[in-house]
């Protein structure tokens, strides 16, 4: 399960890092020729896809299911992303990158509702941060192929990037048979009165359990809830729950994911710059360094997510956000100075997003079990959407500061390092004081369903 339905962050990794590395080549006469402007909107528009998709399925995967959704989305990604490769012209390129980012955008409302509502209370913050982490194992993997698929010694230009964008499909093509096979959520299906097919649902995950594990202790009948059945809610019962009637909880799930997405698209898509305007590594050979960048990335929330469940969600989320606030200024301070080169740069680099990528996903683990099972998705949608248009700054605002690339200037960039450490020791201040301690208990002991009497 964990496989089938995590995987949307793998293709996420891939499709974000491959596109960046094929963009030098669609500007060649030889594939479509395009300009700088226009192969930076096509990043936007991929972008603007995410957040229409999240927006648009979140609220599907409330109103007609989990399972649904996370079919839907992947097989729209599988297929606007399939034809992408075949682009004869920009035109045609955008209209289905948008599709194509649509149905990740879809995939992150869908698949993290699913498996916080699957997964055993003891398990969910361990298995929800090693789920978002690995976004950067298919950043890893884009960035390997993209090494041989974008070699003109070994295929023609026009092809290797066509064959890239293909990497995505197939892959989830692979994991599309696989959800075919997962359940539907109890929880979901009981809000929405099919009581009967959420008792054979957990029948079966229970069955399962006992032929592996032996029998299964009874529930405390102490523990039991009545249920109206309600569907999803109307609009204005969705802002009145989250401006009304968890106000604090909207504050710190915004906040965390508005910090972490502006520390994320600033770093993150400066770090080629950074490298060869001011230590002199050529573009070819700074896609290496993201290989550590992205190891770092990749093992924080793998390591560090345990701690999640045993010394608990505040301590964790509130120290991740103070902890890498405070690196980040530290090394911020060592850039300006003059003291680090290409490596031990990209070494401080690994070990900020260590941490850094284990807060960042935490803030999605957050606004997943903070709000009723009733508006889980839509609640991931709209704060994934106020994140990306906040965080889609951090490229705009840390190319500034780069500014003239014959002649950069260090301290113009440690302003703004300082500033996104700032923010994440900020966040990580709001965390201490409004973090809601939901380890180990289960959902509807953190946050009752709106559904119940």
């Amino acid at each position: 399960m964990v496989a089938a339905l995590g995987v949307a962050w793998v293709l996420d990794g891939l499709e974000i890092t491959i596109a960046s590395a094929v963009g030098s080549v669609l500007q060649d006469t030889r594939t479509l020729g395009l300009t700088p402007v226009e192969v930076g909107f096509t990043a936007t528009v991929y972008l603007a896809g995410e957040v229409a998709g999240a927006l648009v399925f979140g609220r599907m995967s409330d109103r007609f299911g989990r399972r649904k959704l996370f079919i839907l989305t992947l097989a729209l990604y599988l297929i606007a992303n399939g034809i992408t490769a075949f682009s004869p012209n920009l035109a045609f390129l955008l209209f289905f990158r948008f599709f194509a980012g649509a149905g990740i955008g879809g995939e992150y409302a869908a698949i993290h509702s699913a498996i916080d509502e699957l997964i055993p209370s003891r398990y969910r913050g361990h298995v929800d941060l090693a789920v978002s982490g690995t976004y950067w194992l298919g950043a890893m993997a884009g960035t390997a192929s993209t090494y041989v698929l974008l070699n003109p010694d070994i295929l023609p230009v026009d092809l290797g990037w066509r064959l890239g964008l293909l990497i995505g499909p197939v892959l989830g093509a692979v994991i599309w048979v696989l959800r075919r096979h997962l359940p539907e959520s109890p929880r979901w299906l009981l809000t929405h009165g099919r009581h009967e097919e959420a008792e054979r649902a957990t029948a079966g995950i229970e069955e399962a359990v006992r032929r592996r594990g032996g029998p299964l202790p009874p529930v405390d009948r102490s523990r039991a809830m009545e249920f109206r059945p309600r569907g999803a809610p109307p609009y204005r019962v969705i802002l009145r729950v989250l401006l009304r009637q968890y106000p604090r909880r909207s504050v710190l799930g915004a906040t965390l994911m508005m910090s972490q997405s502006f520390l994320y698209n600033a770093i993150f898509f400066t770090y080629v710059l950074v490298l060869t305007d001011f230590y002199g590594v050529s573009p070819h050979d700074a896609s290496r360094y993201l290989f550590a960048f992205a190891f770092g990335n990749l093992t924080g929330p793998l390591l560090l997510g345990r701690l999640f469940d045993t010394l608990g969600r505040r301590v964790m989320i509130s120290s991740t956000y103070l902890v890498s606030g405070a690196l980040l200024a530290v090394t911020a301070w060592l850039f300006k100075q003059g003291a680090l080169n290409a490596t031990t740069q990209t070494v401080l680099w690994s070990v900020i997003f260590f941490v850094a990528s284990a807060a960042a996903s935490s803030g999605y683990l957050t606004v997943s079990e903070l709000f009723p099972l009733e508006i889980r998705a839509l609640a991931i949608a709209l704060f994934f959407s106020v994140a990306q248009g906040f965080g889609a700054l951090g490229p705009t605002v840390f190319g500034a500061l780069i500014g003239d690339r014959t002649n950069p200037d260090p301290t113009r960039l440690f302003y703004g390092y300082a500033f996104a450490a700032a923010m994440m020791v900020a966040a990580g201040l709001v965390a201490l004081a409004l973090a809601v301690n939901a380890e180990r208990r289960p959902l509807e002991e953190v946050t009752r369903p709106l559904s119940t009497t």
